[in-house]
């Protein structure tokens, strides 16, 4: 085969067919028309001799040779994006970008209003586009449509870069009036009822089973290896809701400290060490190997991890 024949584009055609397996979502991800996706499958077919795609019970599904071919691909393309960023520094004071962060409600509510407070001083033309969990998925933040990630991770793709934001602990949140304080141990702590939040990772989440312990996250695991439990009246995903849920109604709510910031001076509050140990969270920043070398990204990546740092 001489290389020099091969059109560039071919090979971003073959990419995205791989990933999306859908001939006319792989059209709608490069903003063209079906059929001339067809053709371009078609003649990806002539030039690797090879089907491609092929139909099965499960829809499309790729060949032998294109599955072993697709980190060839995608390692090419990544370079290649790499190799062409522009390399003019970022004149912040002027910009005009749009940065797009999803983040969590925790990081949302922590991290970000600092982050924007230093962006109006800074680069006053800037602009955060926030979006939440369930916006995104990973392939979005590795084709560098979303400029990064903020959130805890559990499992991260290898391609991805990251930079821990930094790290916080739990406590336990609940209304004065709540007579749990009064004898506060492990005992009263799963007699009183709670609000259960959180939401990590990427995609629409589900609802809750209160006997799935698995999905219910750290507290609840954790209470499990002590053979206790707690019982949960209210699941929700934003902190702030949760807390003032809790001191609502008289419940325990247990949360990250950094996410209470905004309530220590309520004098209604009482916050209590949690009565058995719970591991550190970490917060996490994660962003694409497109955009690892963008000078823009470069100076917001910074400026984060600064204003973390304050």
């Amino acid at each position: 085969m001489n290389i020099s024949k091969i059109d560039l584009n071919l090979l971003i055609y073959l990419d995205v067919l791989l990933r999306e397996q859908n001939v006319t979502r792989a059209a709608q991800q490069l903003g063209i028309t079906q059929p001339a996706m067809s053709n371009g499958l078609k003649r990806l077919r002539e030039l690797l001799n090879d089907p491609v795609l092929v139909r099965t019970s499960d829809g499309m599904s790729p060949t032998e040779k294109a599955r072993k071919l697709q980190p060839t691909v995608r390692r090419i393309l990544l370079d290649l994006e790499e190799a062409l960023q522009p390399t003019d520094p970022f004149q912040a004071e002027t910009s005009k970008r749009v940065f797009r962060i999803m983040a969590s409600d925790y990081a949302a509510s922590t991290l970000l209003p600092a982050l924007l407070s230093r962006l109006q001083e800074l680069a006053p033309n800037v602009t955060l586009d926030v979006m939440t969990p369930s916006d995104v998925t990973f392939h979005d933040v590795e084709e560098g449509k979303i400029d990064m990630a903020i959130n805890r991770f559990d499992d991260l793709p290898l391609s991805f870069h990251q930079k821990v934001i930094w790290t916080d602990k739990f406590v336990c949140l609940t209304h004065k009036e709540n007579p749990v304080i009064e004898n506060w141990g492990l005992d009263a702590y799963c007699q009183t009822q709670h609000v259960w939040v959180s939401k990590t990772g990427f995609g629409v989440g589900l609802g809750m089973d209160p006997t799935d312990i698995s999905k219910l996250g750290w507290v609840d695991e954790k209470l499990e290896s002590l053979g206790r439990s707690r019982e949960i009246r209210v699941f929700t995903r934003n902190y702030h809701v949760a807390i003032q849920l809790a001191m609502a109604k008289k419940l325990m709510v247990t949360v990250p400290k950094r996410s209470t910031a905004n309530y220590l001076h309520d004098p209604n509050i009482v916050m209590l060490e949690p009565p058995f140990d719970l591991p550190q969270i970490k917060l996490d920043m994660i962003w694409s190997p497109l955009l690892h070398h963008d000078a823009s990204h470069i100076w917001l990546r910074r400026l984060i991890a600064e204003v973390a740092a304050e």
